[in-house]
């Protein structure tokens, strides 16, 4: 067989095995067969391997692509499930983007340097710069192919449709078929786009961007130039302006890389571009030293969060990289190649810090956690400003501080603590570990209408995760205004008329009064979750539904049918909802 073919079936082959993984770990997920940090630590594991071989497979053979990509997975696999012990639950996790950004950056960042090494050095910047830039294009194209072929397999069931076809169609709708074959065509396209690497290289791109250098410098000068005029004060608000600081900061490095380019001989010929190039590298510096500014002096009004752990991170690798480009470009000689040389430092910090951030050695949450115990503990912040709702949402560091601080209101001589936790309770964030806990809780505060039907809520609380379990026990602790009954309520009934069995709603009162209902429901044994709402006239909100909440706790609600009337169009019902 031609090597070409071959090796475009290898390729394809290997997205179609991506698909099918995707589609397990979905399965895995839906259906908790595993742990959740172990779960978490195979999908990493599977993500960033699958990305690396199809990334790293061109300039490699897929088997040594394959055997590379091994080892670099499973260490971000299990960073992964490393740093997830910082935090109560997952989605607490990915409520911030420090591990996200960190992970991302450990899947791109190396695979250059584990090519080079494979090829020839792994300082080779000639190496570097083309696979980085390769690995880029590759991807984008091939995910715009990506793109074609769904639209292609849109359009031609659309087309079969029309004549009574309709099998496409059902293909299409499958859970498996979907992955598999985006899987499929992402390998495949892979494969083309590096068969024809003298089509799809980076210099067109890399040509482009070196037109905006210019642009770019005239609008920082322009900055530098009003700037004393209008002060600072605009600077430092909030966070906005420091992002806005370093993300020109970064853009500019872009620019004067692309311009630098890979070599002496490929690099930009125009003298104008070269001087803009030279020119932008120095003053990249200086939008990186007010983005760091800003995020200090915000820092020193109000002290650290895993937030401005994250952007004082980022503005460190902008002070790195604007240092480093300045001292490249002021010194006389190739400053060209001192640049590229800083690119390599740089890229190598960069995954150091990626890696650290996944490990204790730099956690953002422990890290904000002391900075505001130390606000609160010398004055700097009152104790009736102090926000225990934030810091409890700070992985296990700051669900372990709220409990302390908890402990410490107990003690003599801190009324004004005791005072802040009557004033704004909190519930013990839940762990997977304390579902089973919340489950019974929740089953001995939920009323449930009619009493005879706590099997099913039972059933209800048994497919929930411990995150949402632990929101259902914050509302029923809440009292209704005057008490007596508690602000959750669960209806069971034959909601559902067509599927055998009941259905249940579940009402919960939030903050401000309004109410939240929810639907659960059952077909061929598979749970189906409806977020429900009124098909005439509106919800009721404030002391409306307090008082229908206080009612049905005592009594049944009324269960009505809904008149409704529909078209039937072969095998479809259309409902004209009201």
């Amino acid at each position: 067989m031609d090597r070409q073919i071959s090796q475009r079936i290898a390729m394809a082959a290997t997205g179609g095995v991506a698909g099918l993984a995707f589609f397990v770990l979905g399965q895995i997920h839906d259906y908790q067969l595993l742990p959740e940090r172990a779960a978490l630590a195979l999908t990493g594991f599977t993500l960033v391997f699958f990305v690396a071989v199809l990334g790293m497979a061109g300039p490699l053979s897929l088997r040594r692509a394959l055997l590379t990509a091994l080892p670099l997975a499973l260490s971000v696999g299990l960073g992964l499930a490393w740093v997830s012990l910082r935090f109560v639950s997952l989605d607490q996790m990915f409520g911030t983007p420090t591990v996200i950004l960190s992970a991302l950056a450990l899947t791109f960042l190396p695979q250059p340097f584990l090519v080079a090494a494979q090829q020839s050095h792994w300082r080779d910047y000639r190496l570097l710069f083309t696979e980085a830039w390769t690995i880029v294009i590759r991807y984008a194209a091939a995910w715009l192919f990506v793109g074609i072929v769904w639209a292609v397999l849109f359009l031609s069931d659309a087309l079969l449709k029309t004549v009574g076809i309709g099998l496409l169609g059902d293909l299409i709708s499958a859970p498996l078929f979907s992955p598999i074959i985006t899987g499929i065509a992402l390998g495949l396209g892979i494969a083309v786009i590096d068969e024809m690497s003298d089509v799809m290289s980076p210099y067109l791109i890399l040509r482009l961007l070196r037109l905006l250098l210019p642009v770019l410098l005239l609008v920082v000068l322009l900055f530098l130039v009003v700037l004393p005029v209008q002060g600072l004060d605009g600077l430092f608000g909030s966070l906005s302006a420091a992002a806005t600081l370093l993300t020109i900061a970064a853009t500019g490095a872009t620019l004067v890389t692309s311009a630098v380019d890979q070599s002496d001989d490929e690099a930009a010929r125009a003298a104008p571009v070269r001087l803009a190039a030279r020119a932008m590298a120095v003053l990249i510096l200086a939008p990186a030293v007010l983005g760091a500014w800003a995020i200090w002096l915000r820092v020193g009004q109000y002290g650290w969060t895993p937030e401005r752990v994250l952007a004082a991170v980022i503005a460190g690798f902008g002070l790195g990289y604007g240092l480093l480009y300045a001292l490249a470009a002021l010194r006389p000689g190739n400053w060209m190649a001192r640049l590229r040389q800083a690119n390599i430092v740089m890229a190598l910090v960069l995954i150091a810090v990626a890696a650290a951030l996944l490990t204790p050695i730099l956690n953002p949450e422990r890290i904000a956690v002391q900075s505001q115990l130390a606000r609160l503990d010398t004055g700097r912040v009152a104790v009736a400003r102090f926000d225990l709702e934030a810091m409890q949402g700070w992985g296990r560091s700051g669900r372990d501080a709220v409990e302390a601080l908890r402990q410490r209101a107990t003690e003599p001589g801190q009324e004004a603590l005791a005072e802040l936790f009557v004033r704004k309770p909190l519930a013990a964030p839940a762990s997977p570990e304390d579902a089973a806990a919340l489950r019974k809780e929740i089953a001995t505060l939920m009323p449930v209408r009619p009493a005879t039907a706590a099997a099913l809520r039972d059933r209800v609380l048994a497919d929930l995760a411990a995150p949402e379990l632990a929101d259902w026990r914050q509302t029923c602790l809440h009292e209704l205004p005057g008490g007596g009954a508690p602000g959750c309520l669960m209806i069971v009934g034959d909601f559902w008329p067509h599927a055998p069995g009941d259905e249940a709603l579940v009402l919960l009162l939030r903050d401000g009064g309004a109410l939240d209902v929810t639907g659960f429901g059952w077909r061929d044994g598979l749970s189906e979750r409806r977020y429900v709402s009124p098909l005439e006239g509106r919800l009721p909100e404030g002391a409306e539904a307090v008082a229908l909440l206080r009612r049905f706790a005592e009594t049944q609600p009324e269960i009505v049918p809904v008149p409704l009337n529909a078209l039937r169009l072969g095998d479809a019902v259309l409902p004209l909802l009201p």
